[in-house]
């Protein structure tokens, strides 16, 4: 994937899909000022480029199908060996290597047979795996390239006004997913902008009827939309860093916050384990996560521990 096959409107296309995953193509075009072809023409090349995922995901939350995040310390000969036999699992949403290549991180996507045989089993009787250390994710504050993308697009406050907002949440209510929803939330889940009228013929249901049914869910903040983009198409050299960090319990939401709002924090989440954050922080170069330490880090309430990480290697992106 080359940085040159991507301009100026690509990037205001991811941006206008992040804030409205499904928009129609007619109101993006309509507001940066092209033809409905062009928009539809480049999120088409985006997609099959690889770098660019709009989908529909549930609260994983949701069934006790919480995802994982898993440290495992291998002997140094086997650690490439090991994290290619993680990313050929359908289980498993991205690897990576880090401190100096004898650690391997990883994301295990939520389901309880697979996390039972994965965590409890298999891994630990691995000769080449030395430990390992499991985080149930608790709460995610922030995932993906936003601020990036908004640095990048060039949308003006008017534009991004005029491209709108998702449905706003509404008070709890008890609305939950039943069986009639999983034909919807798997299409959903493989496109987030599978067409009404696809949507309507695998969920037997009216065009109408299946709209009314994604706001709800959206609104009740039982489905959310994430466009997932590989940073390689802004011409991004940055290396990126894991931190776990212990936080008070009383500091937890607002360090949460504050580092989802900083424009180098990708991702970041509340989990179980010996430490209770974990963050993917990214800087232009490798000296720069001592100044995100001692600048930033260090101004945050109630953090009692940080460790740190360099990722060395994506054996597997977001799959």
């Amino acid at each position: 994937m080359s940085s040159d096959m991507f301009d100026a409107v690509d990037y205001q296309i991811i941006h206008a899909l992040q804030l409205q995953a499904r928009i129609p193509f007619s109101r993006i075009a309509a507001v940066i000022g092209v033809s409905d072809q062009t928009v539809a023409r480049r999120y088409s090349r985006l997609r099959s480029s690889g770098g660019l995922k709009v989908r529909g995901l549930v609260d994983p939350h949701l069934g006790g199908h919480a995802p994982w995040l898993l440290r495992l310390q291998c002997s140094p000969n086997s650690t490439a060996t090991v994290a290619a036999a993680l990313a050929r699992r359908d289980d498993t949403a991205w690897v990576r290597l880090t401190s100096g290549g004898a650690e391997i991180v990883c994301m295990v996507n939520g389901n309880k047979d697979e996390e039972q045989a994965l965590l409890l089993d298999r891994l630990p009787r691995t000769p080449q795996v030395k430990s390992v250390t499991a985080h149930q994710l608790l709460r995610t504050f922030s995932r993906g390239l936003q601020l990036m993308v908004a640095d990048h697009s060039g949308l003006t406050a008017q534009q991004i006004a005029e491209l709108g907002s998702p449905p706003k949440r509404v008070p709890d209510q008890p609305v939950a997913i039943g069986a009639a929803d999983e034909p919807l939330l798997k299409a959903l889940a493989a496109d987030a902008r599978t067409e009404l009228s696809q949507l309507a013929t695998v969920t037997h249901r009216s065009q109408s009827s299946v709209r009314r049914r994604i706001i709800e869910l959206v609104q009740h903040g039982l489905l959310t939309f994430e466009t997932e983009i590989d940073e390689r198409i802004f011409s991004a050299t940055r290396s990126w860093f894991l931190l776990w960090a212990t936080v008070e319990p009383a500091s937890l939401e607002t360090v949460g916050n504050a580092l989802a709002a900083d424009p180098q924090v990708g991702y970041v989440a509340a989990t179980t384990g010996p430490t209770n954050l974990y963050a993917a922080v990214a800087g232009p170069h490798s000296t720069a996560l001592y100044s995100f330490l001692t600048d930033r880090i260090a101004q945050l309430p109630g953090i009692r521990t940080v460790e740190s990480a360099p990722v060395l290697r994506n054996v597997k992106r977001n799959a």
